[in-house]
């Protein structure tokens, strides 16, 4: 199954936790990606995500081997207008900190289009260029990568809003049927993996968390008194053999935020994780500044 973005990228999505301690799965262009989608977290319009190019790879291979920008990107064809480059070092965590903090500017350019990545060791380079290279590109599917999603040439459909009762049981069906069909997160083919069953105390945790985000504007995975989300599930009473969370702020349905997990590599890989057989979620609306909705899925696999 190739999962689709949604029209409307108005969405933040946290970098997906799995597991008895907190574990950031995302590399930087994952973290590139989720703050592109989300307008670095809502501080800038929301943008469609780079599609990636196998040329501005080769190109930033080169860079890292010590070519200039301009040379190593000039080797296989001048890309049509702006090129941007970036060198990032340090663990996923530090390098999410860094393009938000100091980047969102460079790559949060509507003109950017697409982008090329090398790696070594804890240093990253990332090329984006705003215009097709000469020749053609290669398809995005090859690199794991959903292609963006044609634009409907007859008139636009306003969708109805969902009722918030009905979210948490859509999105369990949305997540089930990328279960069924298999997909591909990132680099990572995942193959059909069972049905999730609706947990209502995992429920409970989810809303718990999502309130209070909600309620305190914040977004992350530990809440405001130190807890992780395997802490939470387990002060409900909830015996966890694993326990994986994806939250996400700004989507209003449930095809929006799935879609989106979906695009994510990390939270695609907690979604289409064989080894989780139950989930809840939840979703709350933020306050003044902050009114957007907050939504939190937690999945687990109790203990036997």
């Amino acid at each position: 199954m190739k999962p689709m973005l949604p029209g409307r990228l108005g969405l933040l999505l946290a970098l997906s936790f799995i597991g008895w301690t907190s574990v950031t799965r995302a590399d930087a262009v994952s973290a590139l990606q989720v703050l592109r989608v989300g307008g670095c977290a809502g501080t800038l319009p929301a943008m469609q995500p780079l599609q990636p190019d196998a040329r501005l790879d080769s190109a930033a291979r080169r860079w890292a081997e010590g070519a200039s920008l301009a040379s190593a990107v000039a080797r296989d064809g001048q890309p049509h207008g702006r090129t941007v480059g970036l060198r990032l070092s340090g663990p996923d965590d530090a390098i999410l900190q860094t393009l938000r903090e100091a980047h969102c500017r460079s790559f949060a350019d509507r003109s950017l289009a697409y982008f090329g990545v090398h790696r070594r060791g804890d240093e990253t380079w990332v090329l984006m260029a705003s215009g097709r290279p000469q020749g053609e590109l290669p398809s995005a599917a090859s690199y794991g990568e959903p292609s963006a999603p044609a634009r409907p040439s007859g008139p636009a459909t306003v969708p109805q809003p969902q009722p918030a009762s009905a979210m948490p049981r859509q999105v369990l069906q949305l997540v089930n049927e990328a279960r069924a069909s298999g997909a591909r997160c990132g680099g990572r083919s995942f193959d059909a993996a069972p049905a999730l069953r609706w947990s209502g105390t995992l429920g409970e945790v989810a809303s718990g968390h999502a309130l209070d985000m909600a309620r305190h504007g914040y977004f992350e995975h530990v809440d405001l008194r130190g807890h992780t989300p395997a802490e939470r599930v387990r002060a409900a009473g909830y015996r966890e053999k694993l326990v994986g969370e994806n939250i996400a702020y700004g989507p209003d349905s449930a095809q929006e935020v799935v879609a989106g997990w979906l695009h994510s590599t990390g939270h695609c890989e907690n979604i289409m994780d064989p080894r989780f057989v139950e989930m809840g979620l939840a979703v709350a609306a933020g306050r003044g500044s902050k009114h957007g909705l907050y939504w939190d899925q937690v999945l687990a696999t109790p203990v036997q």
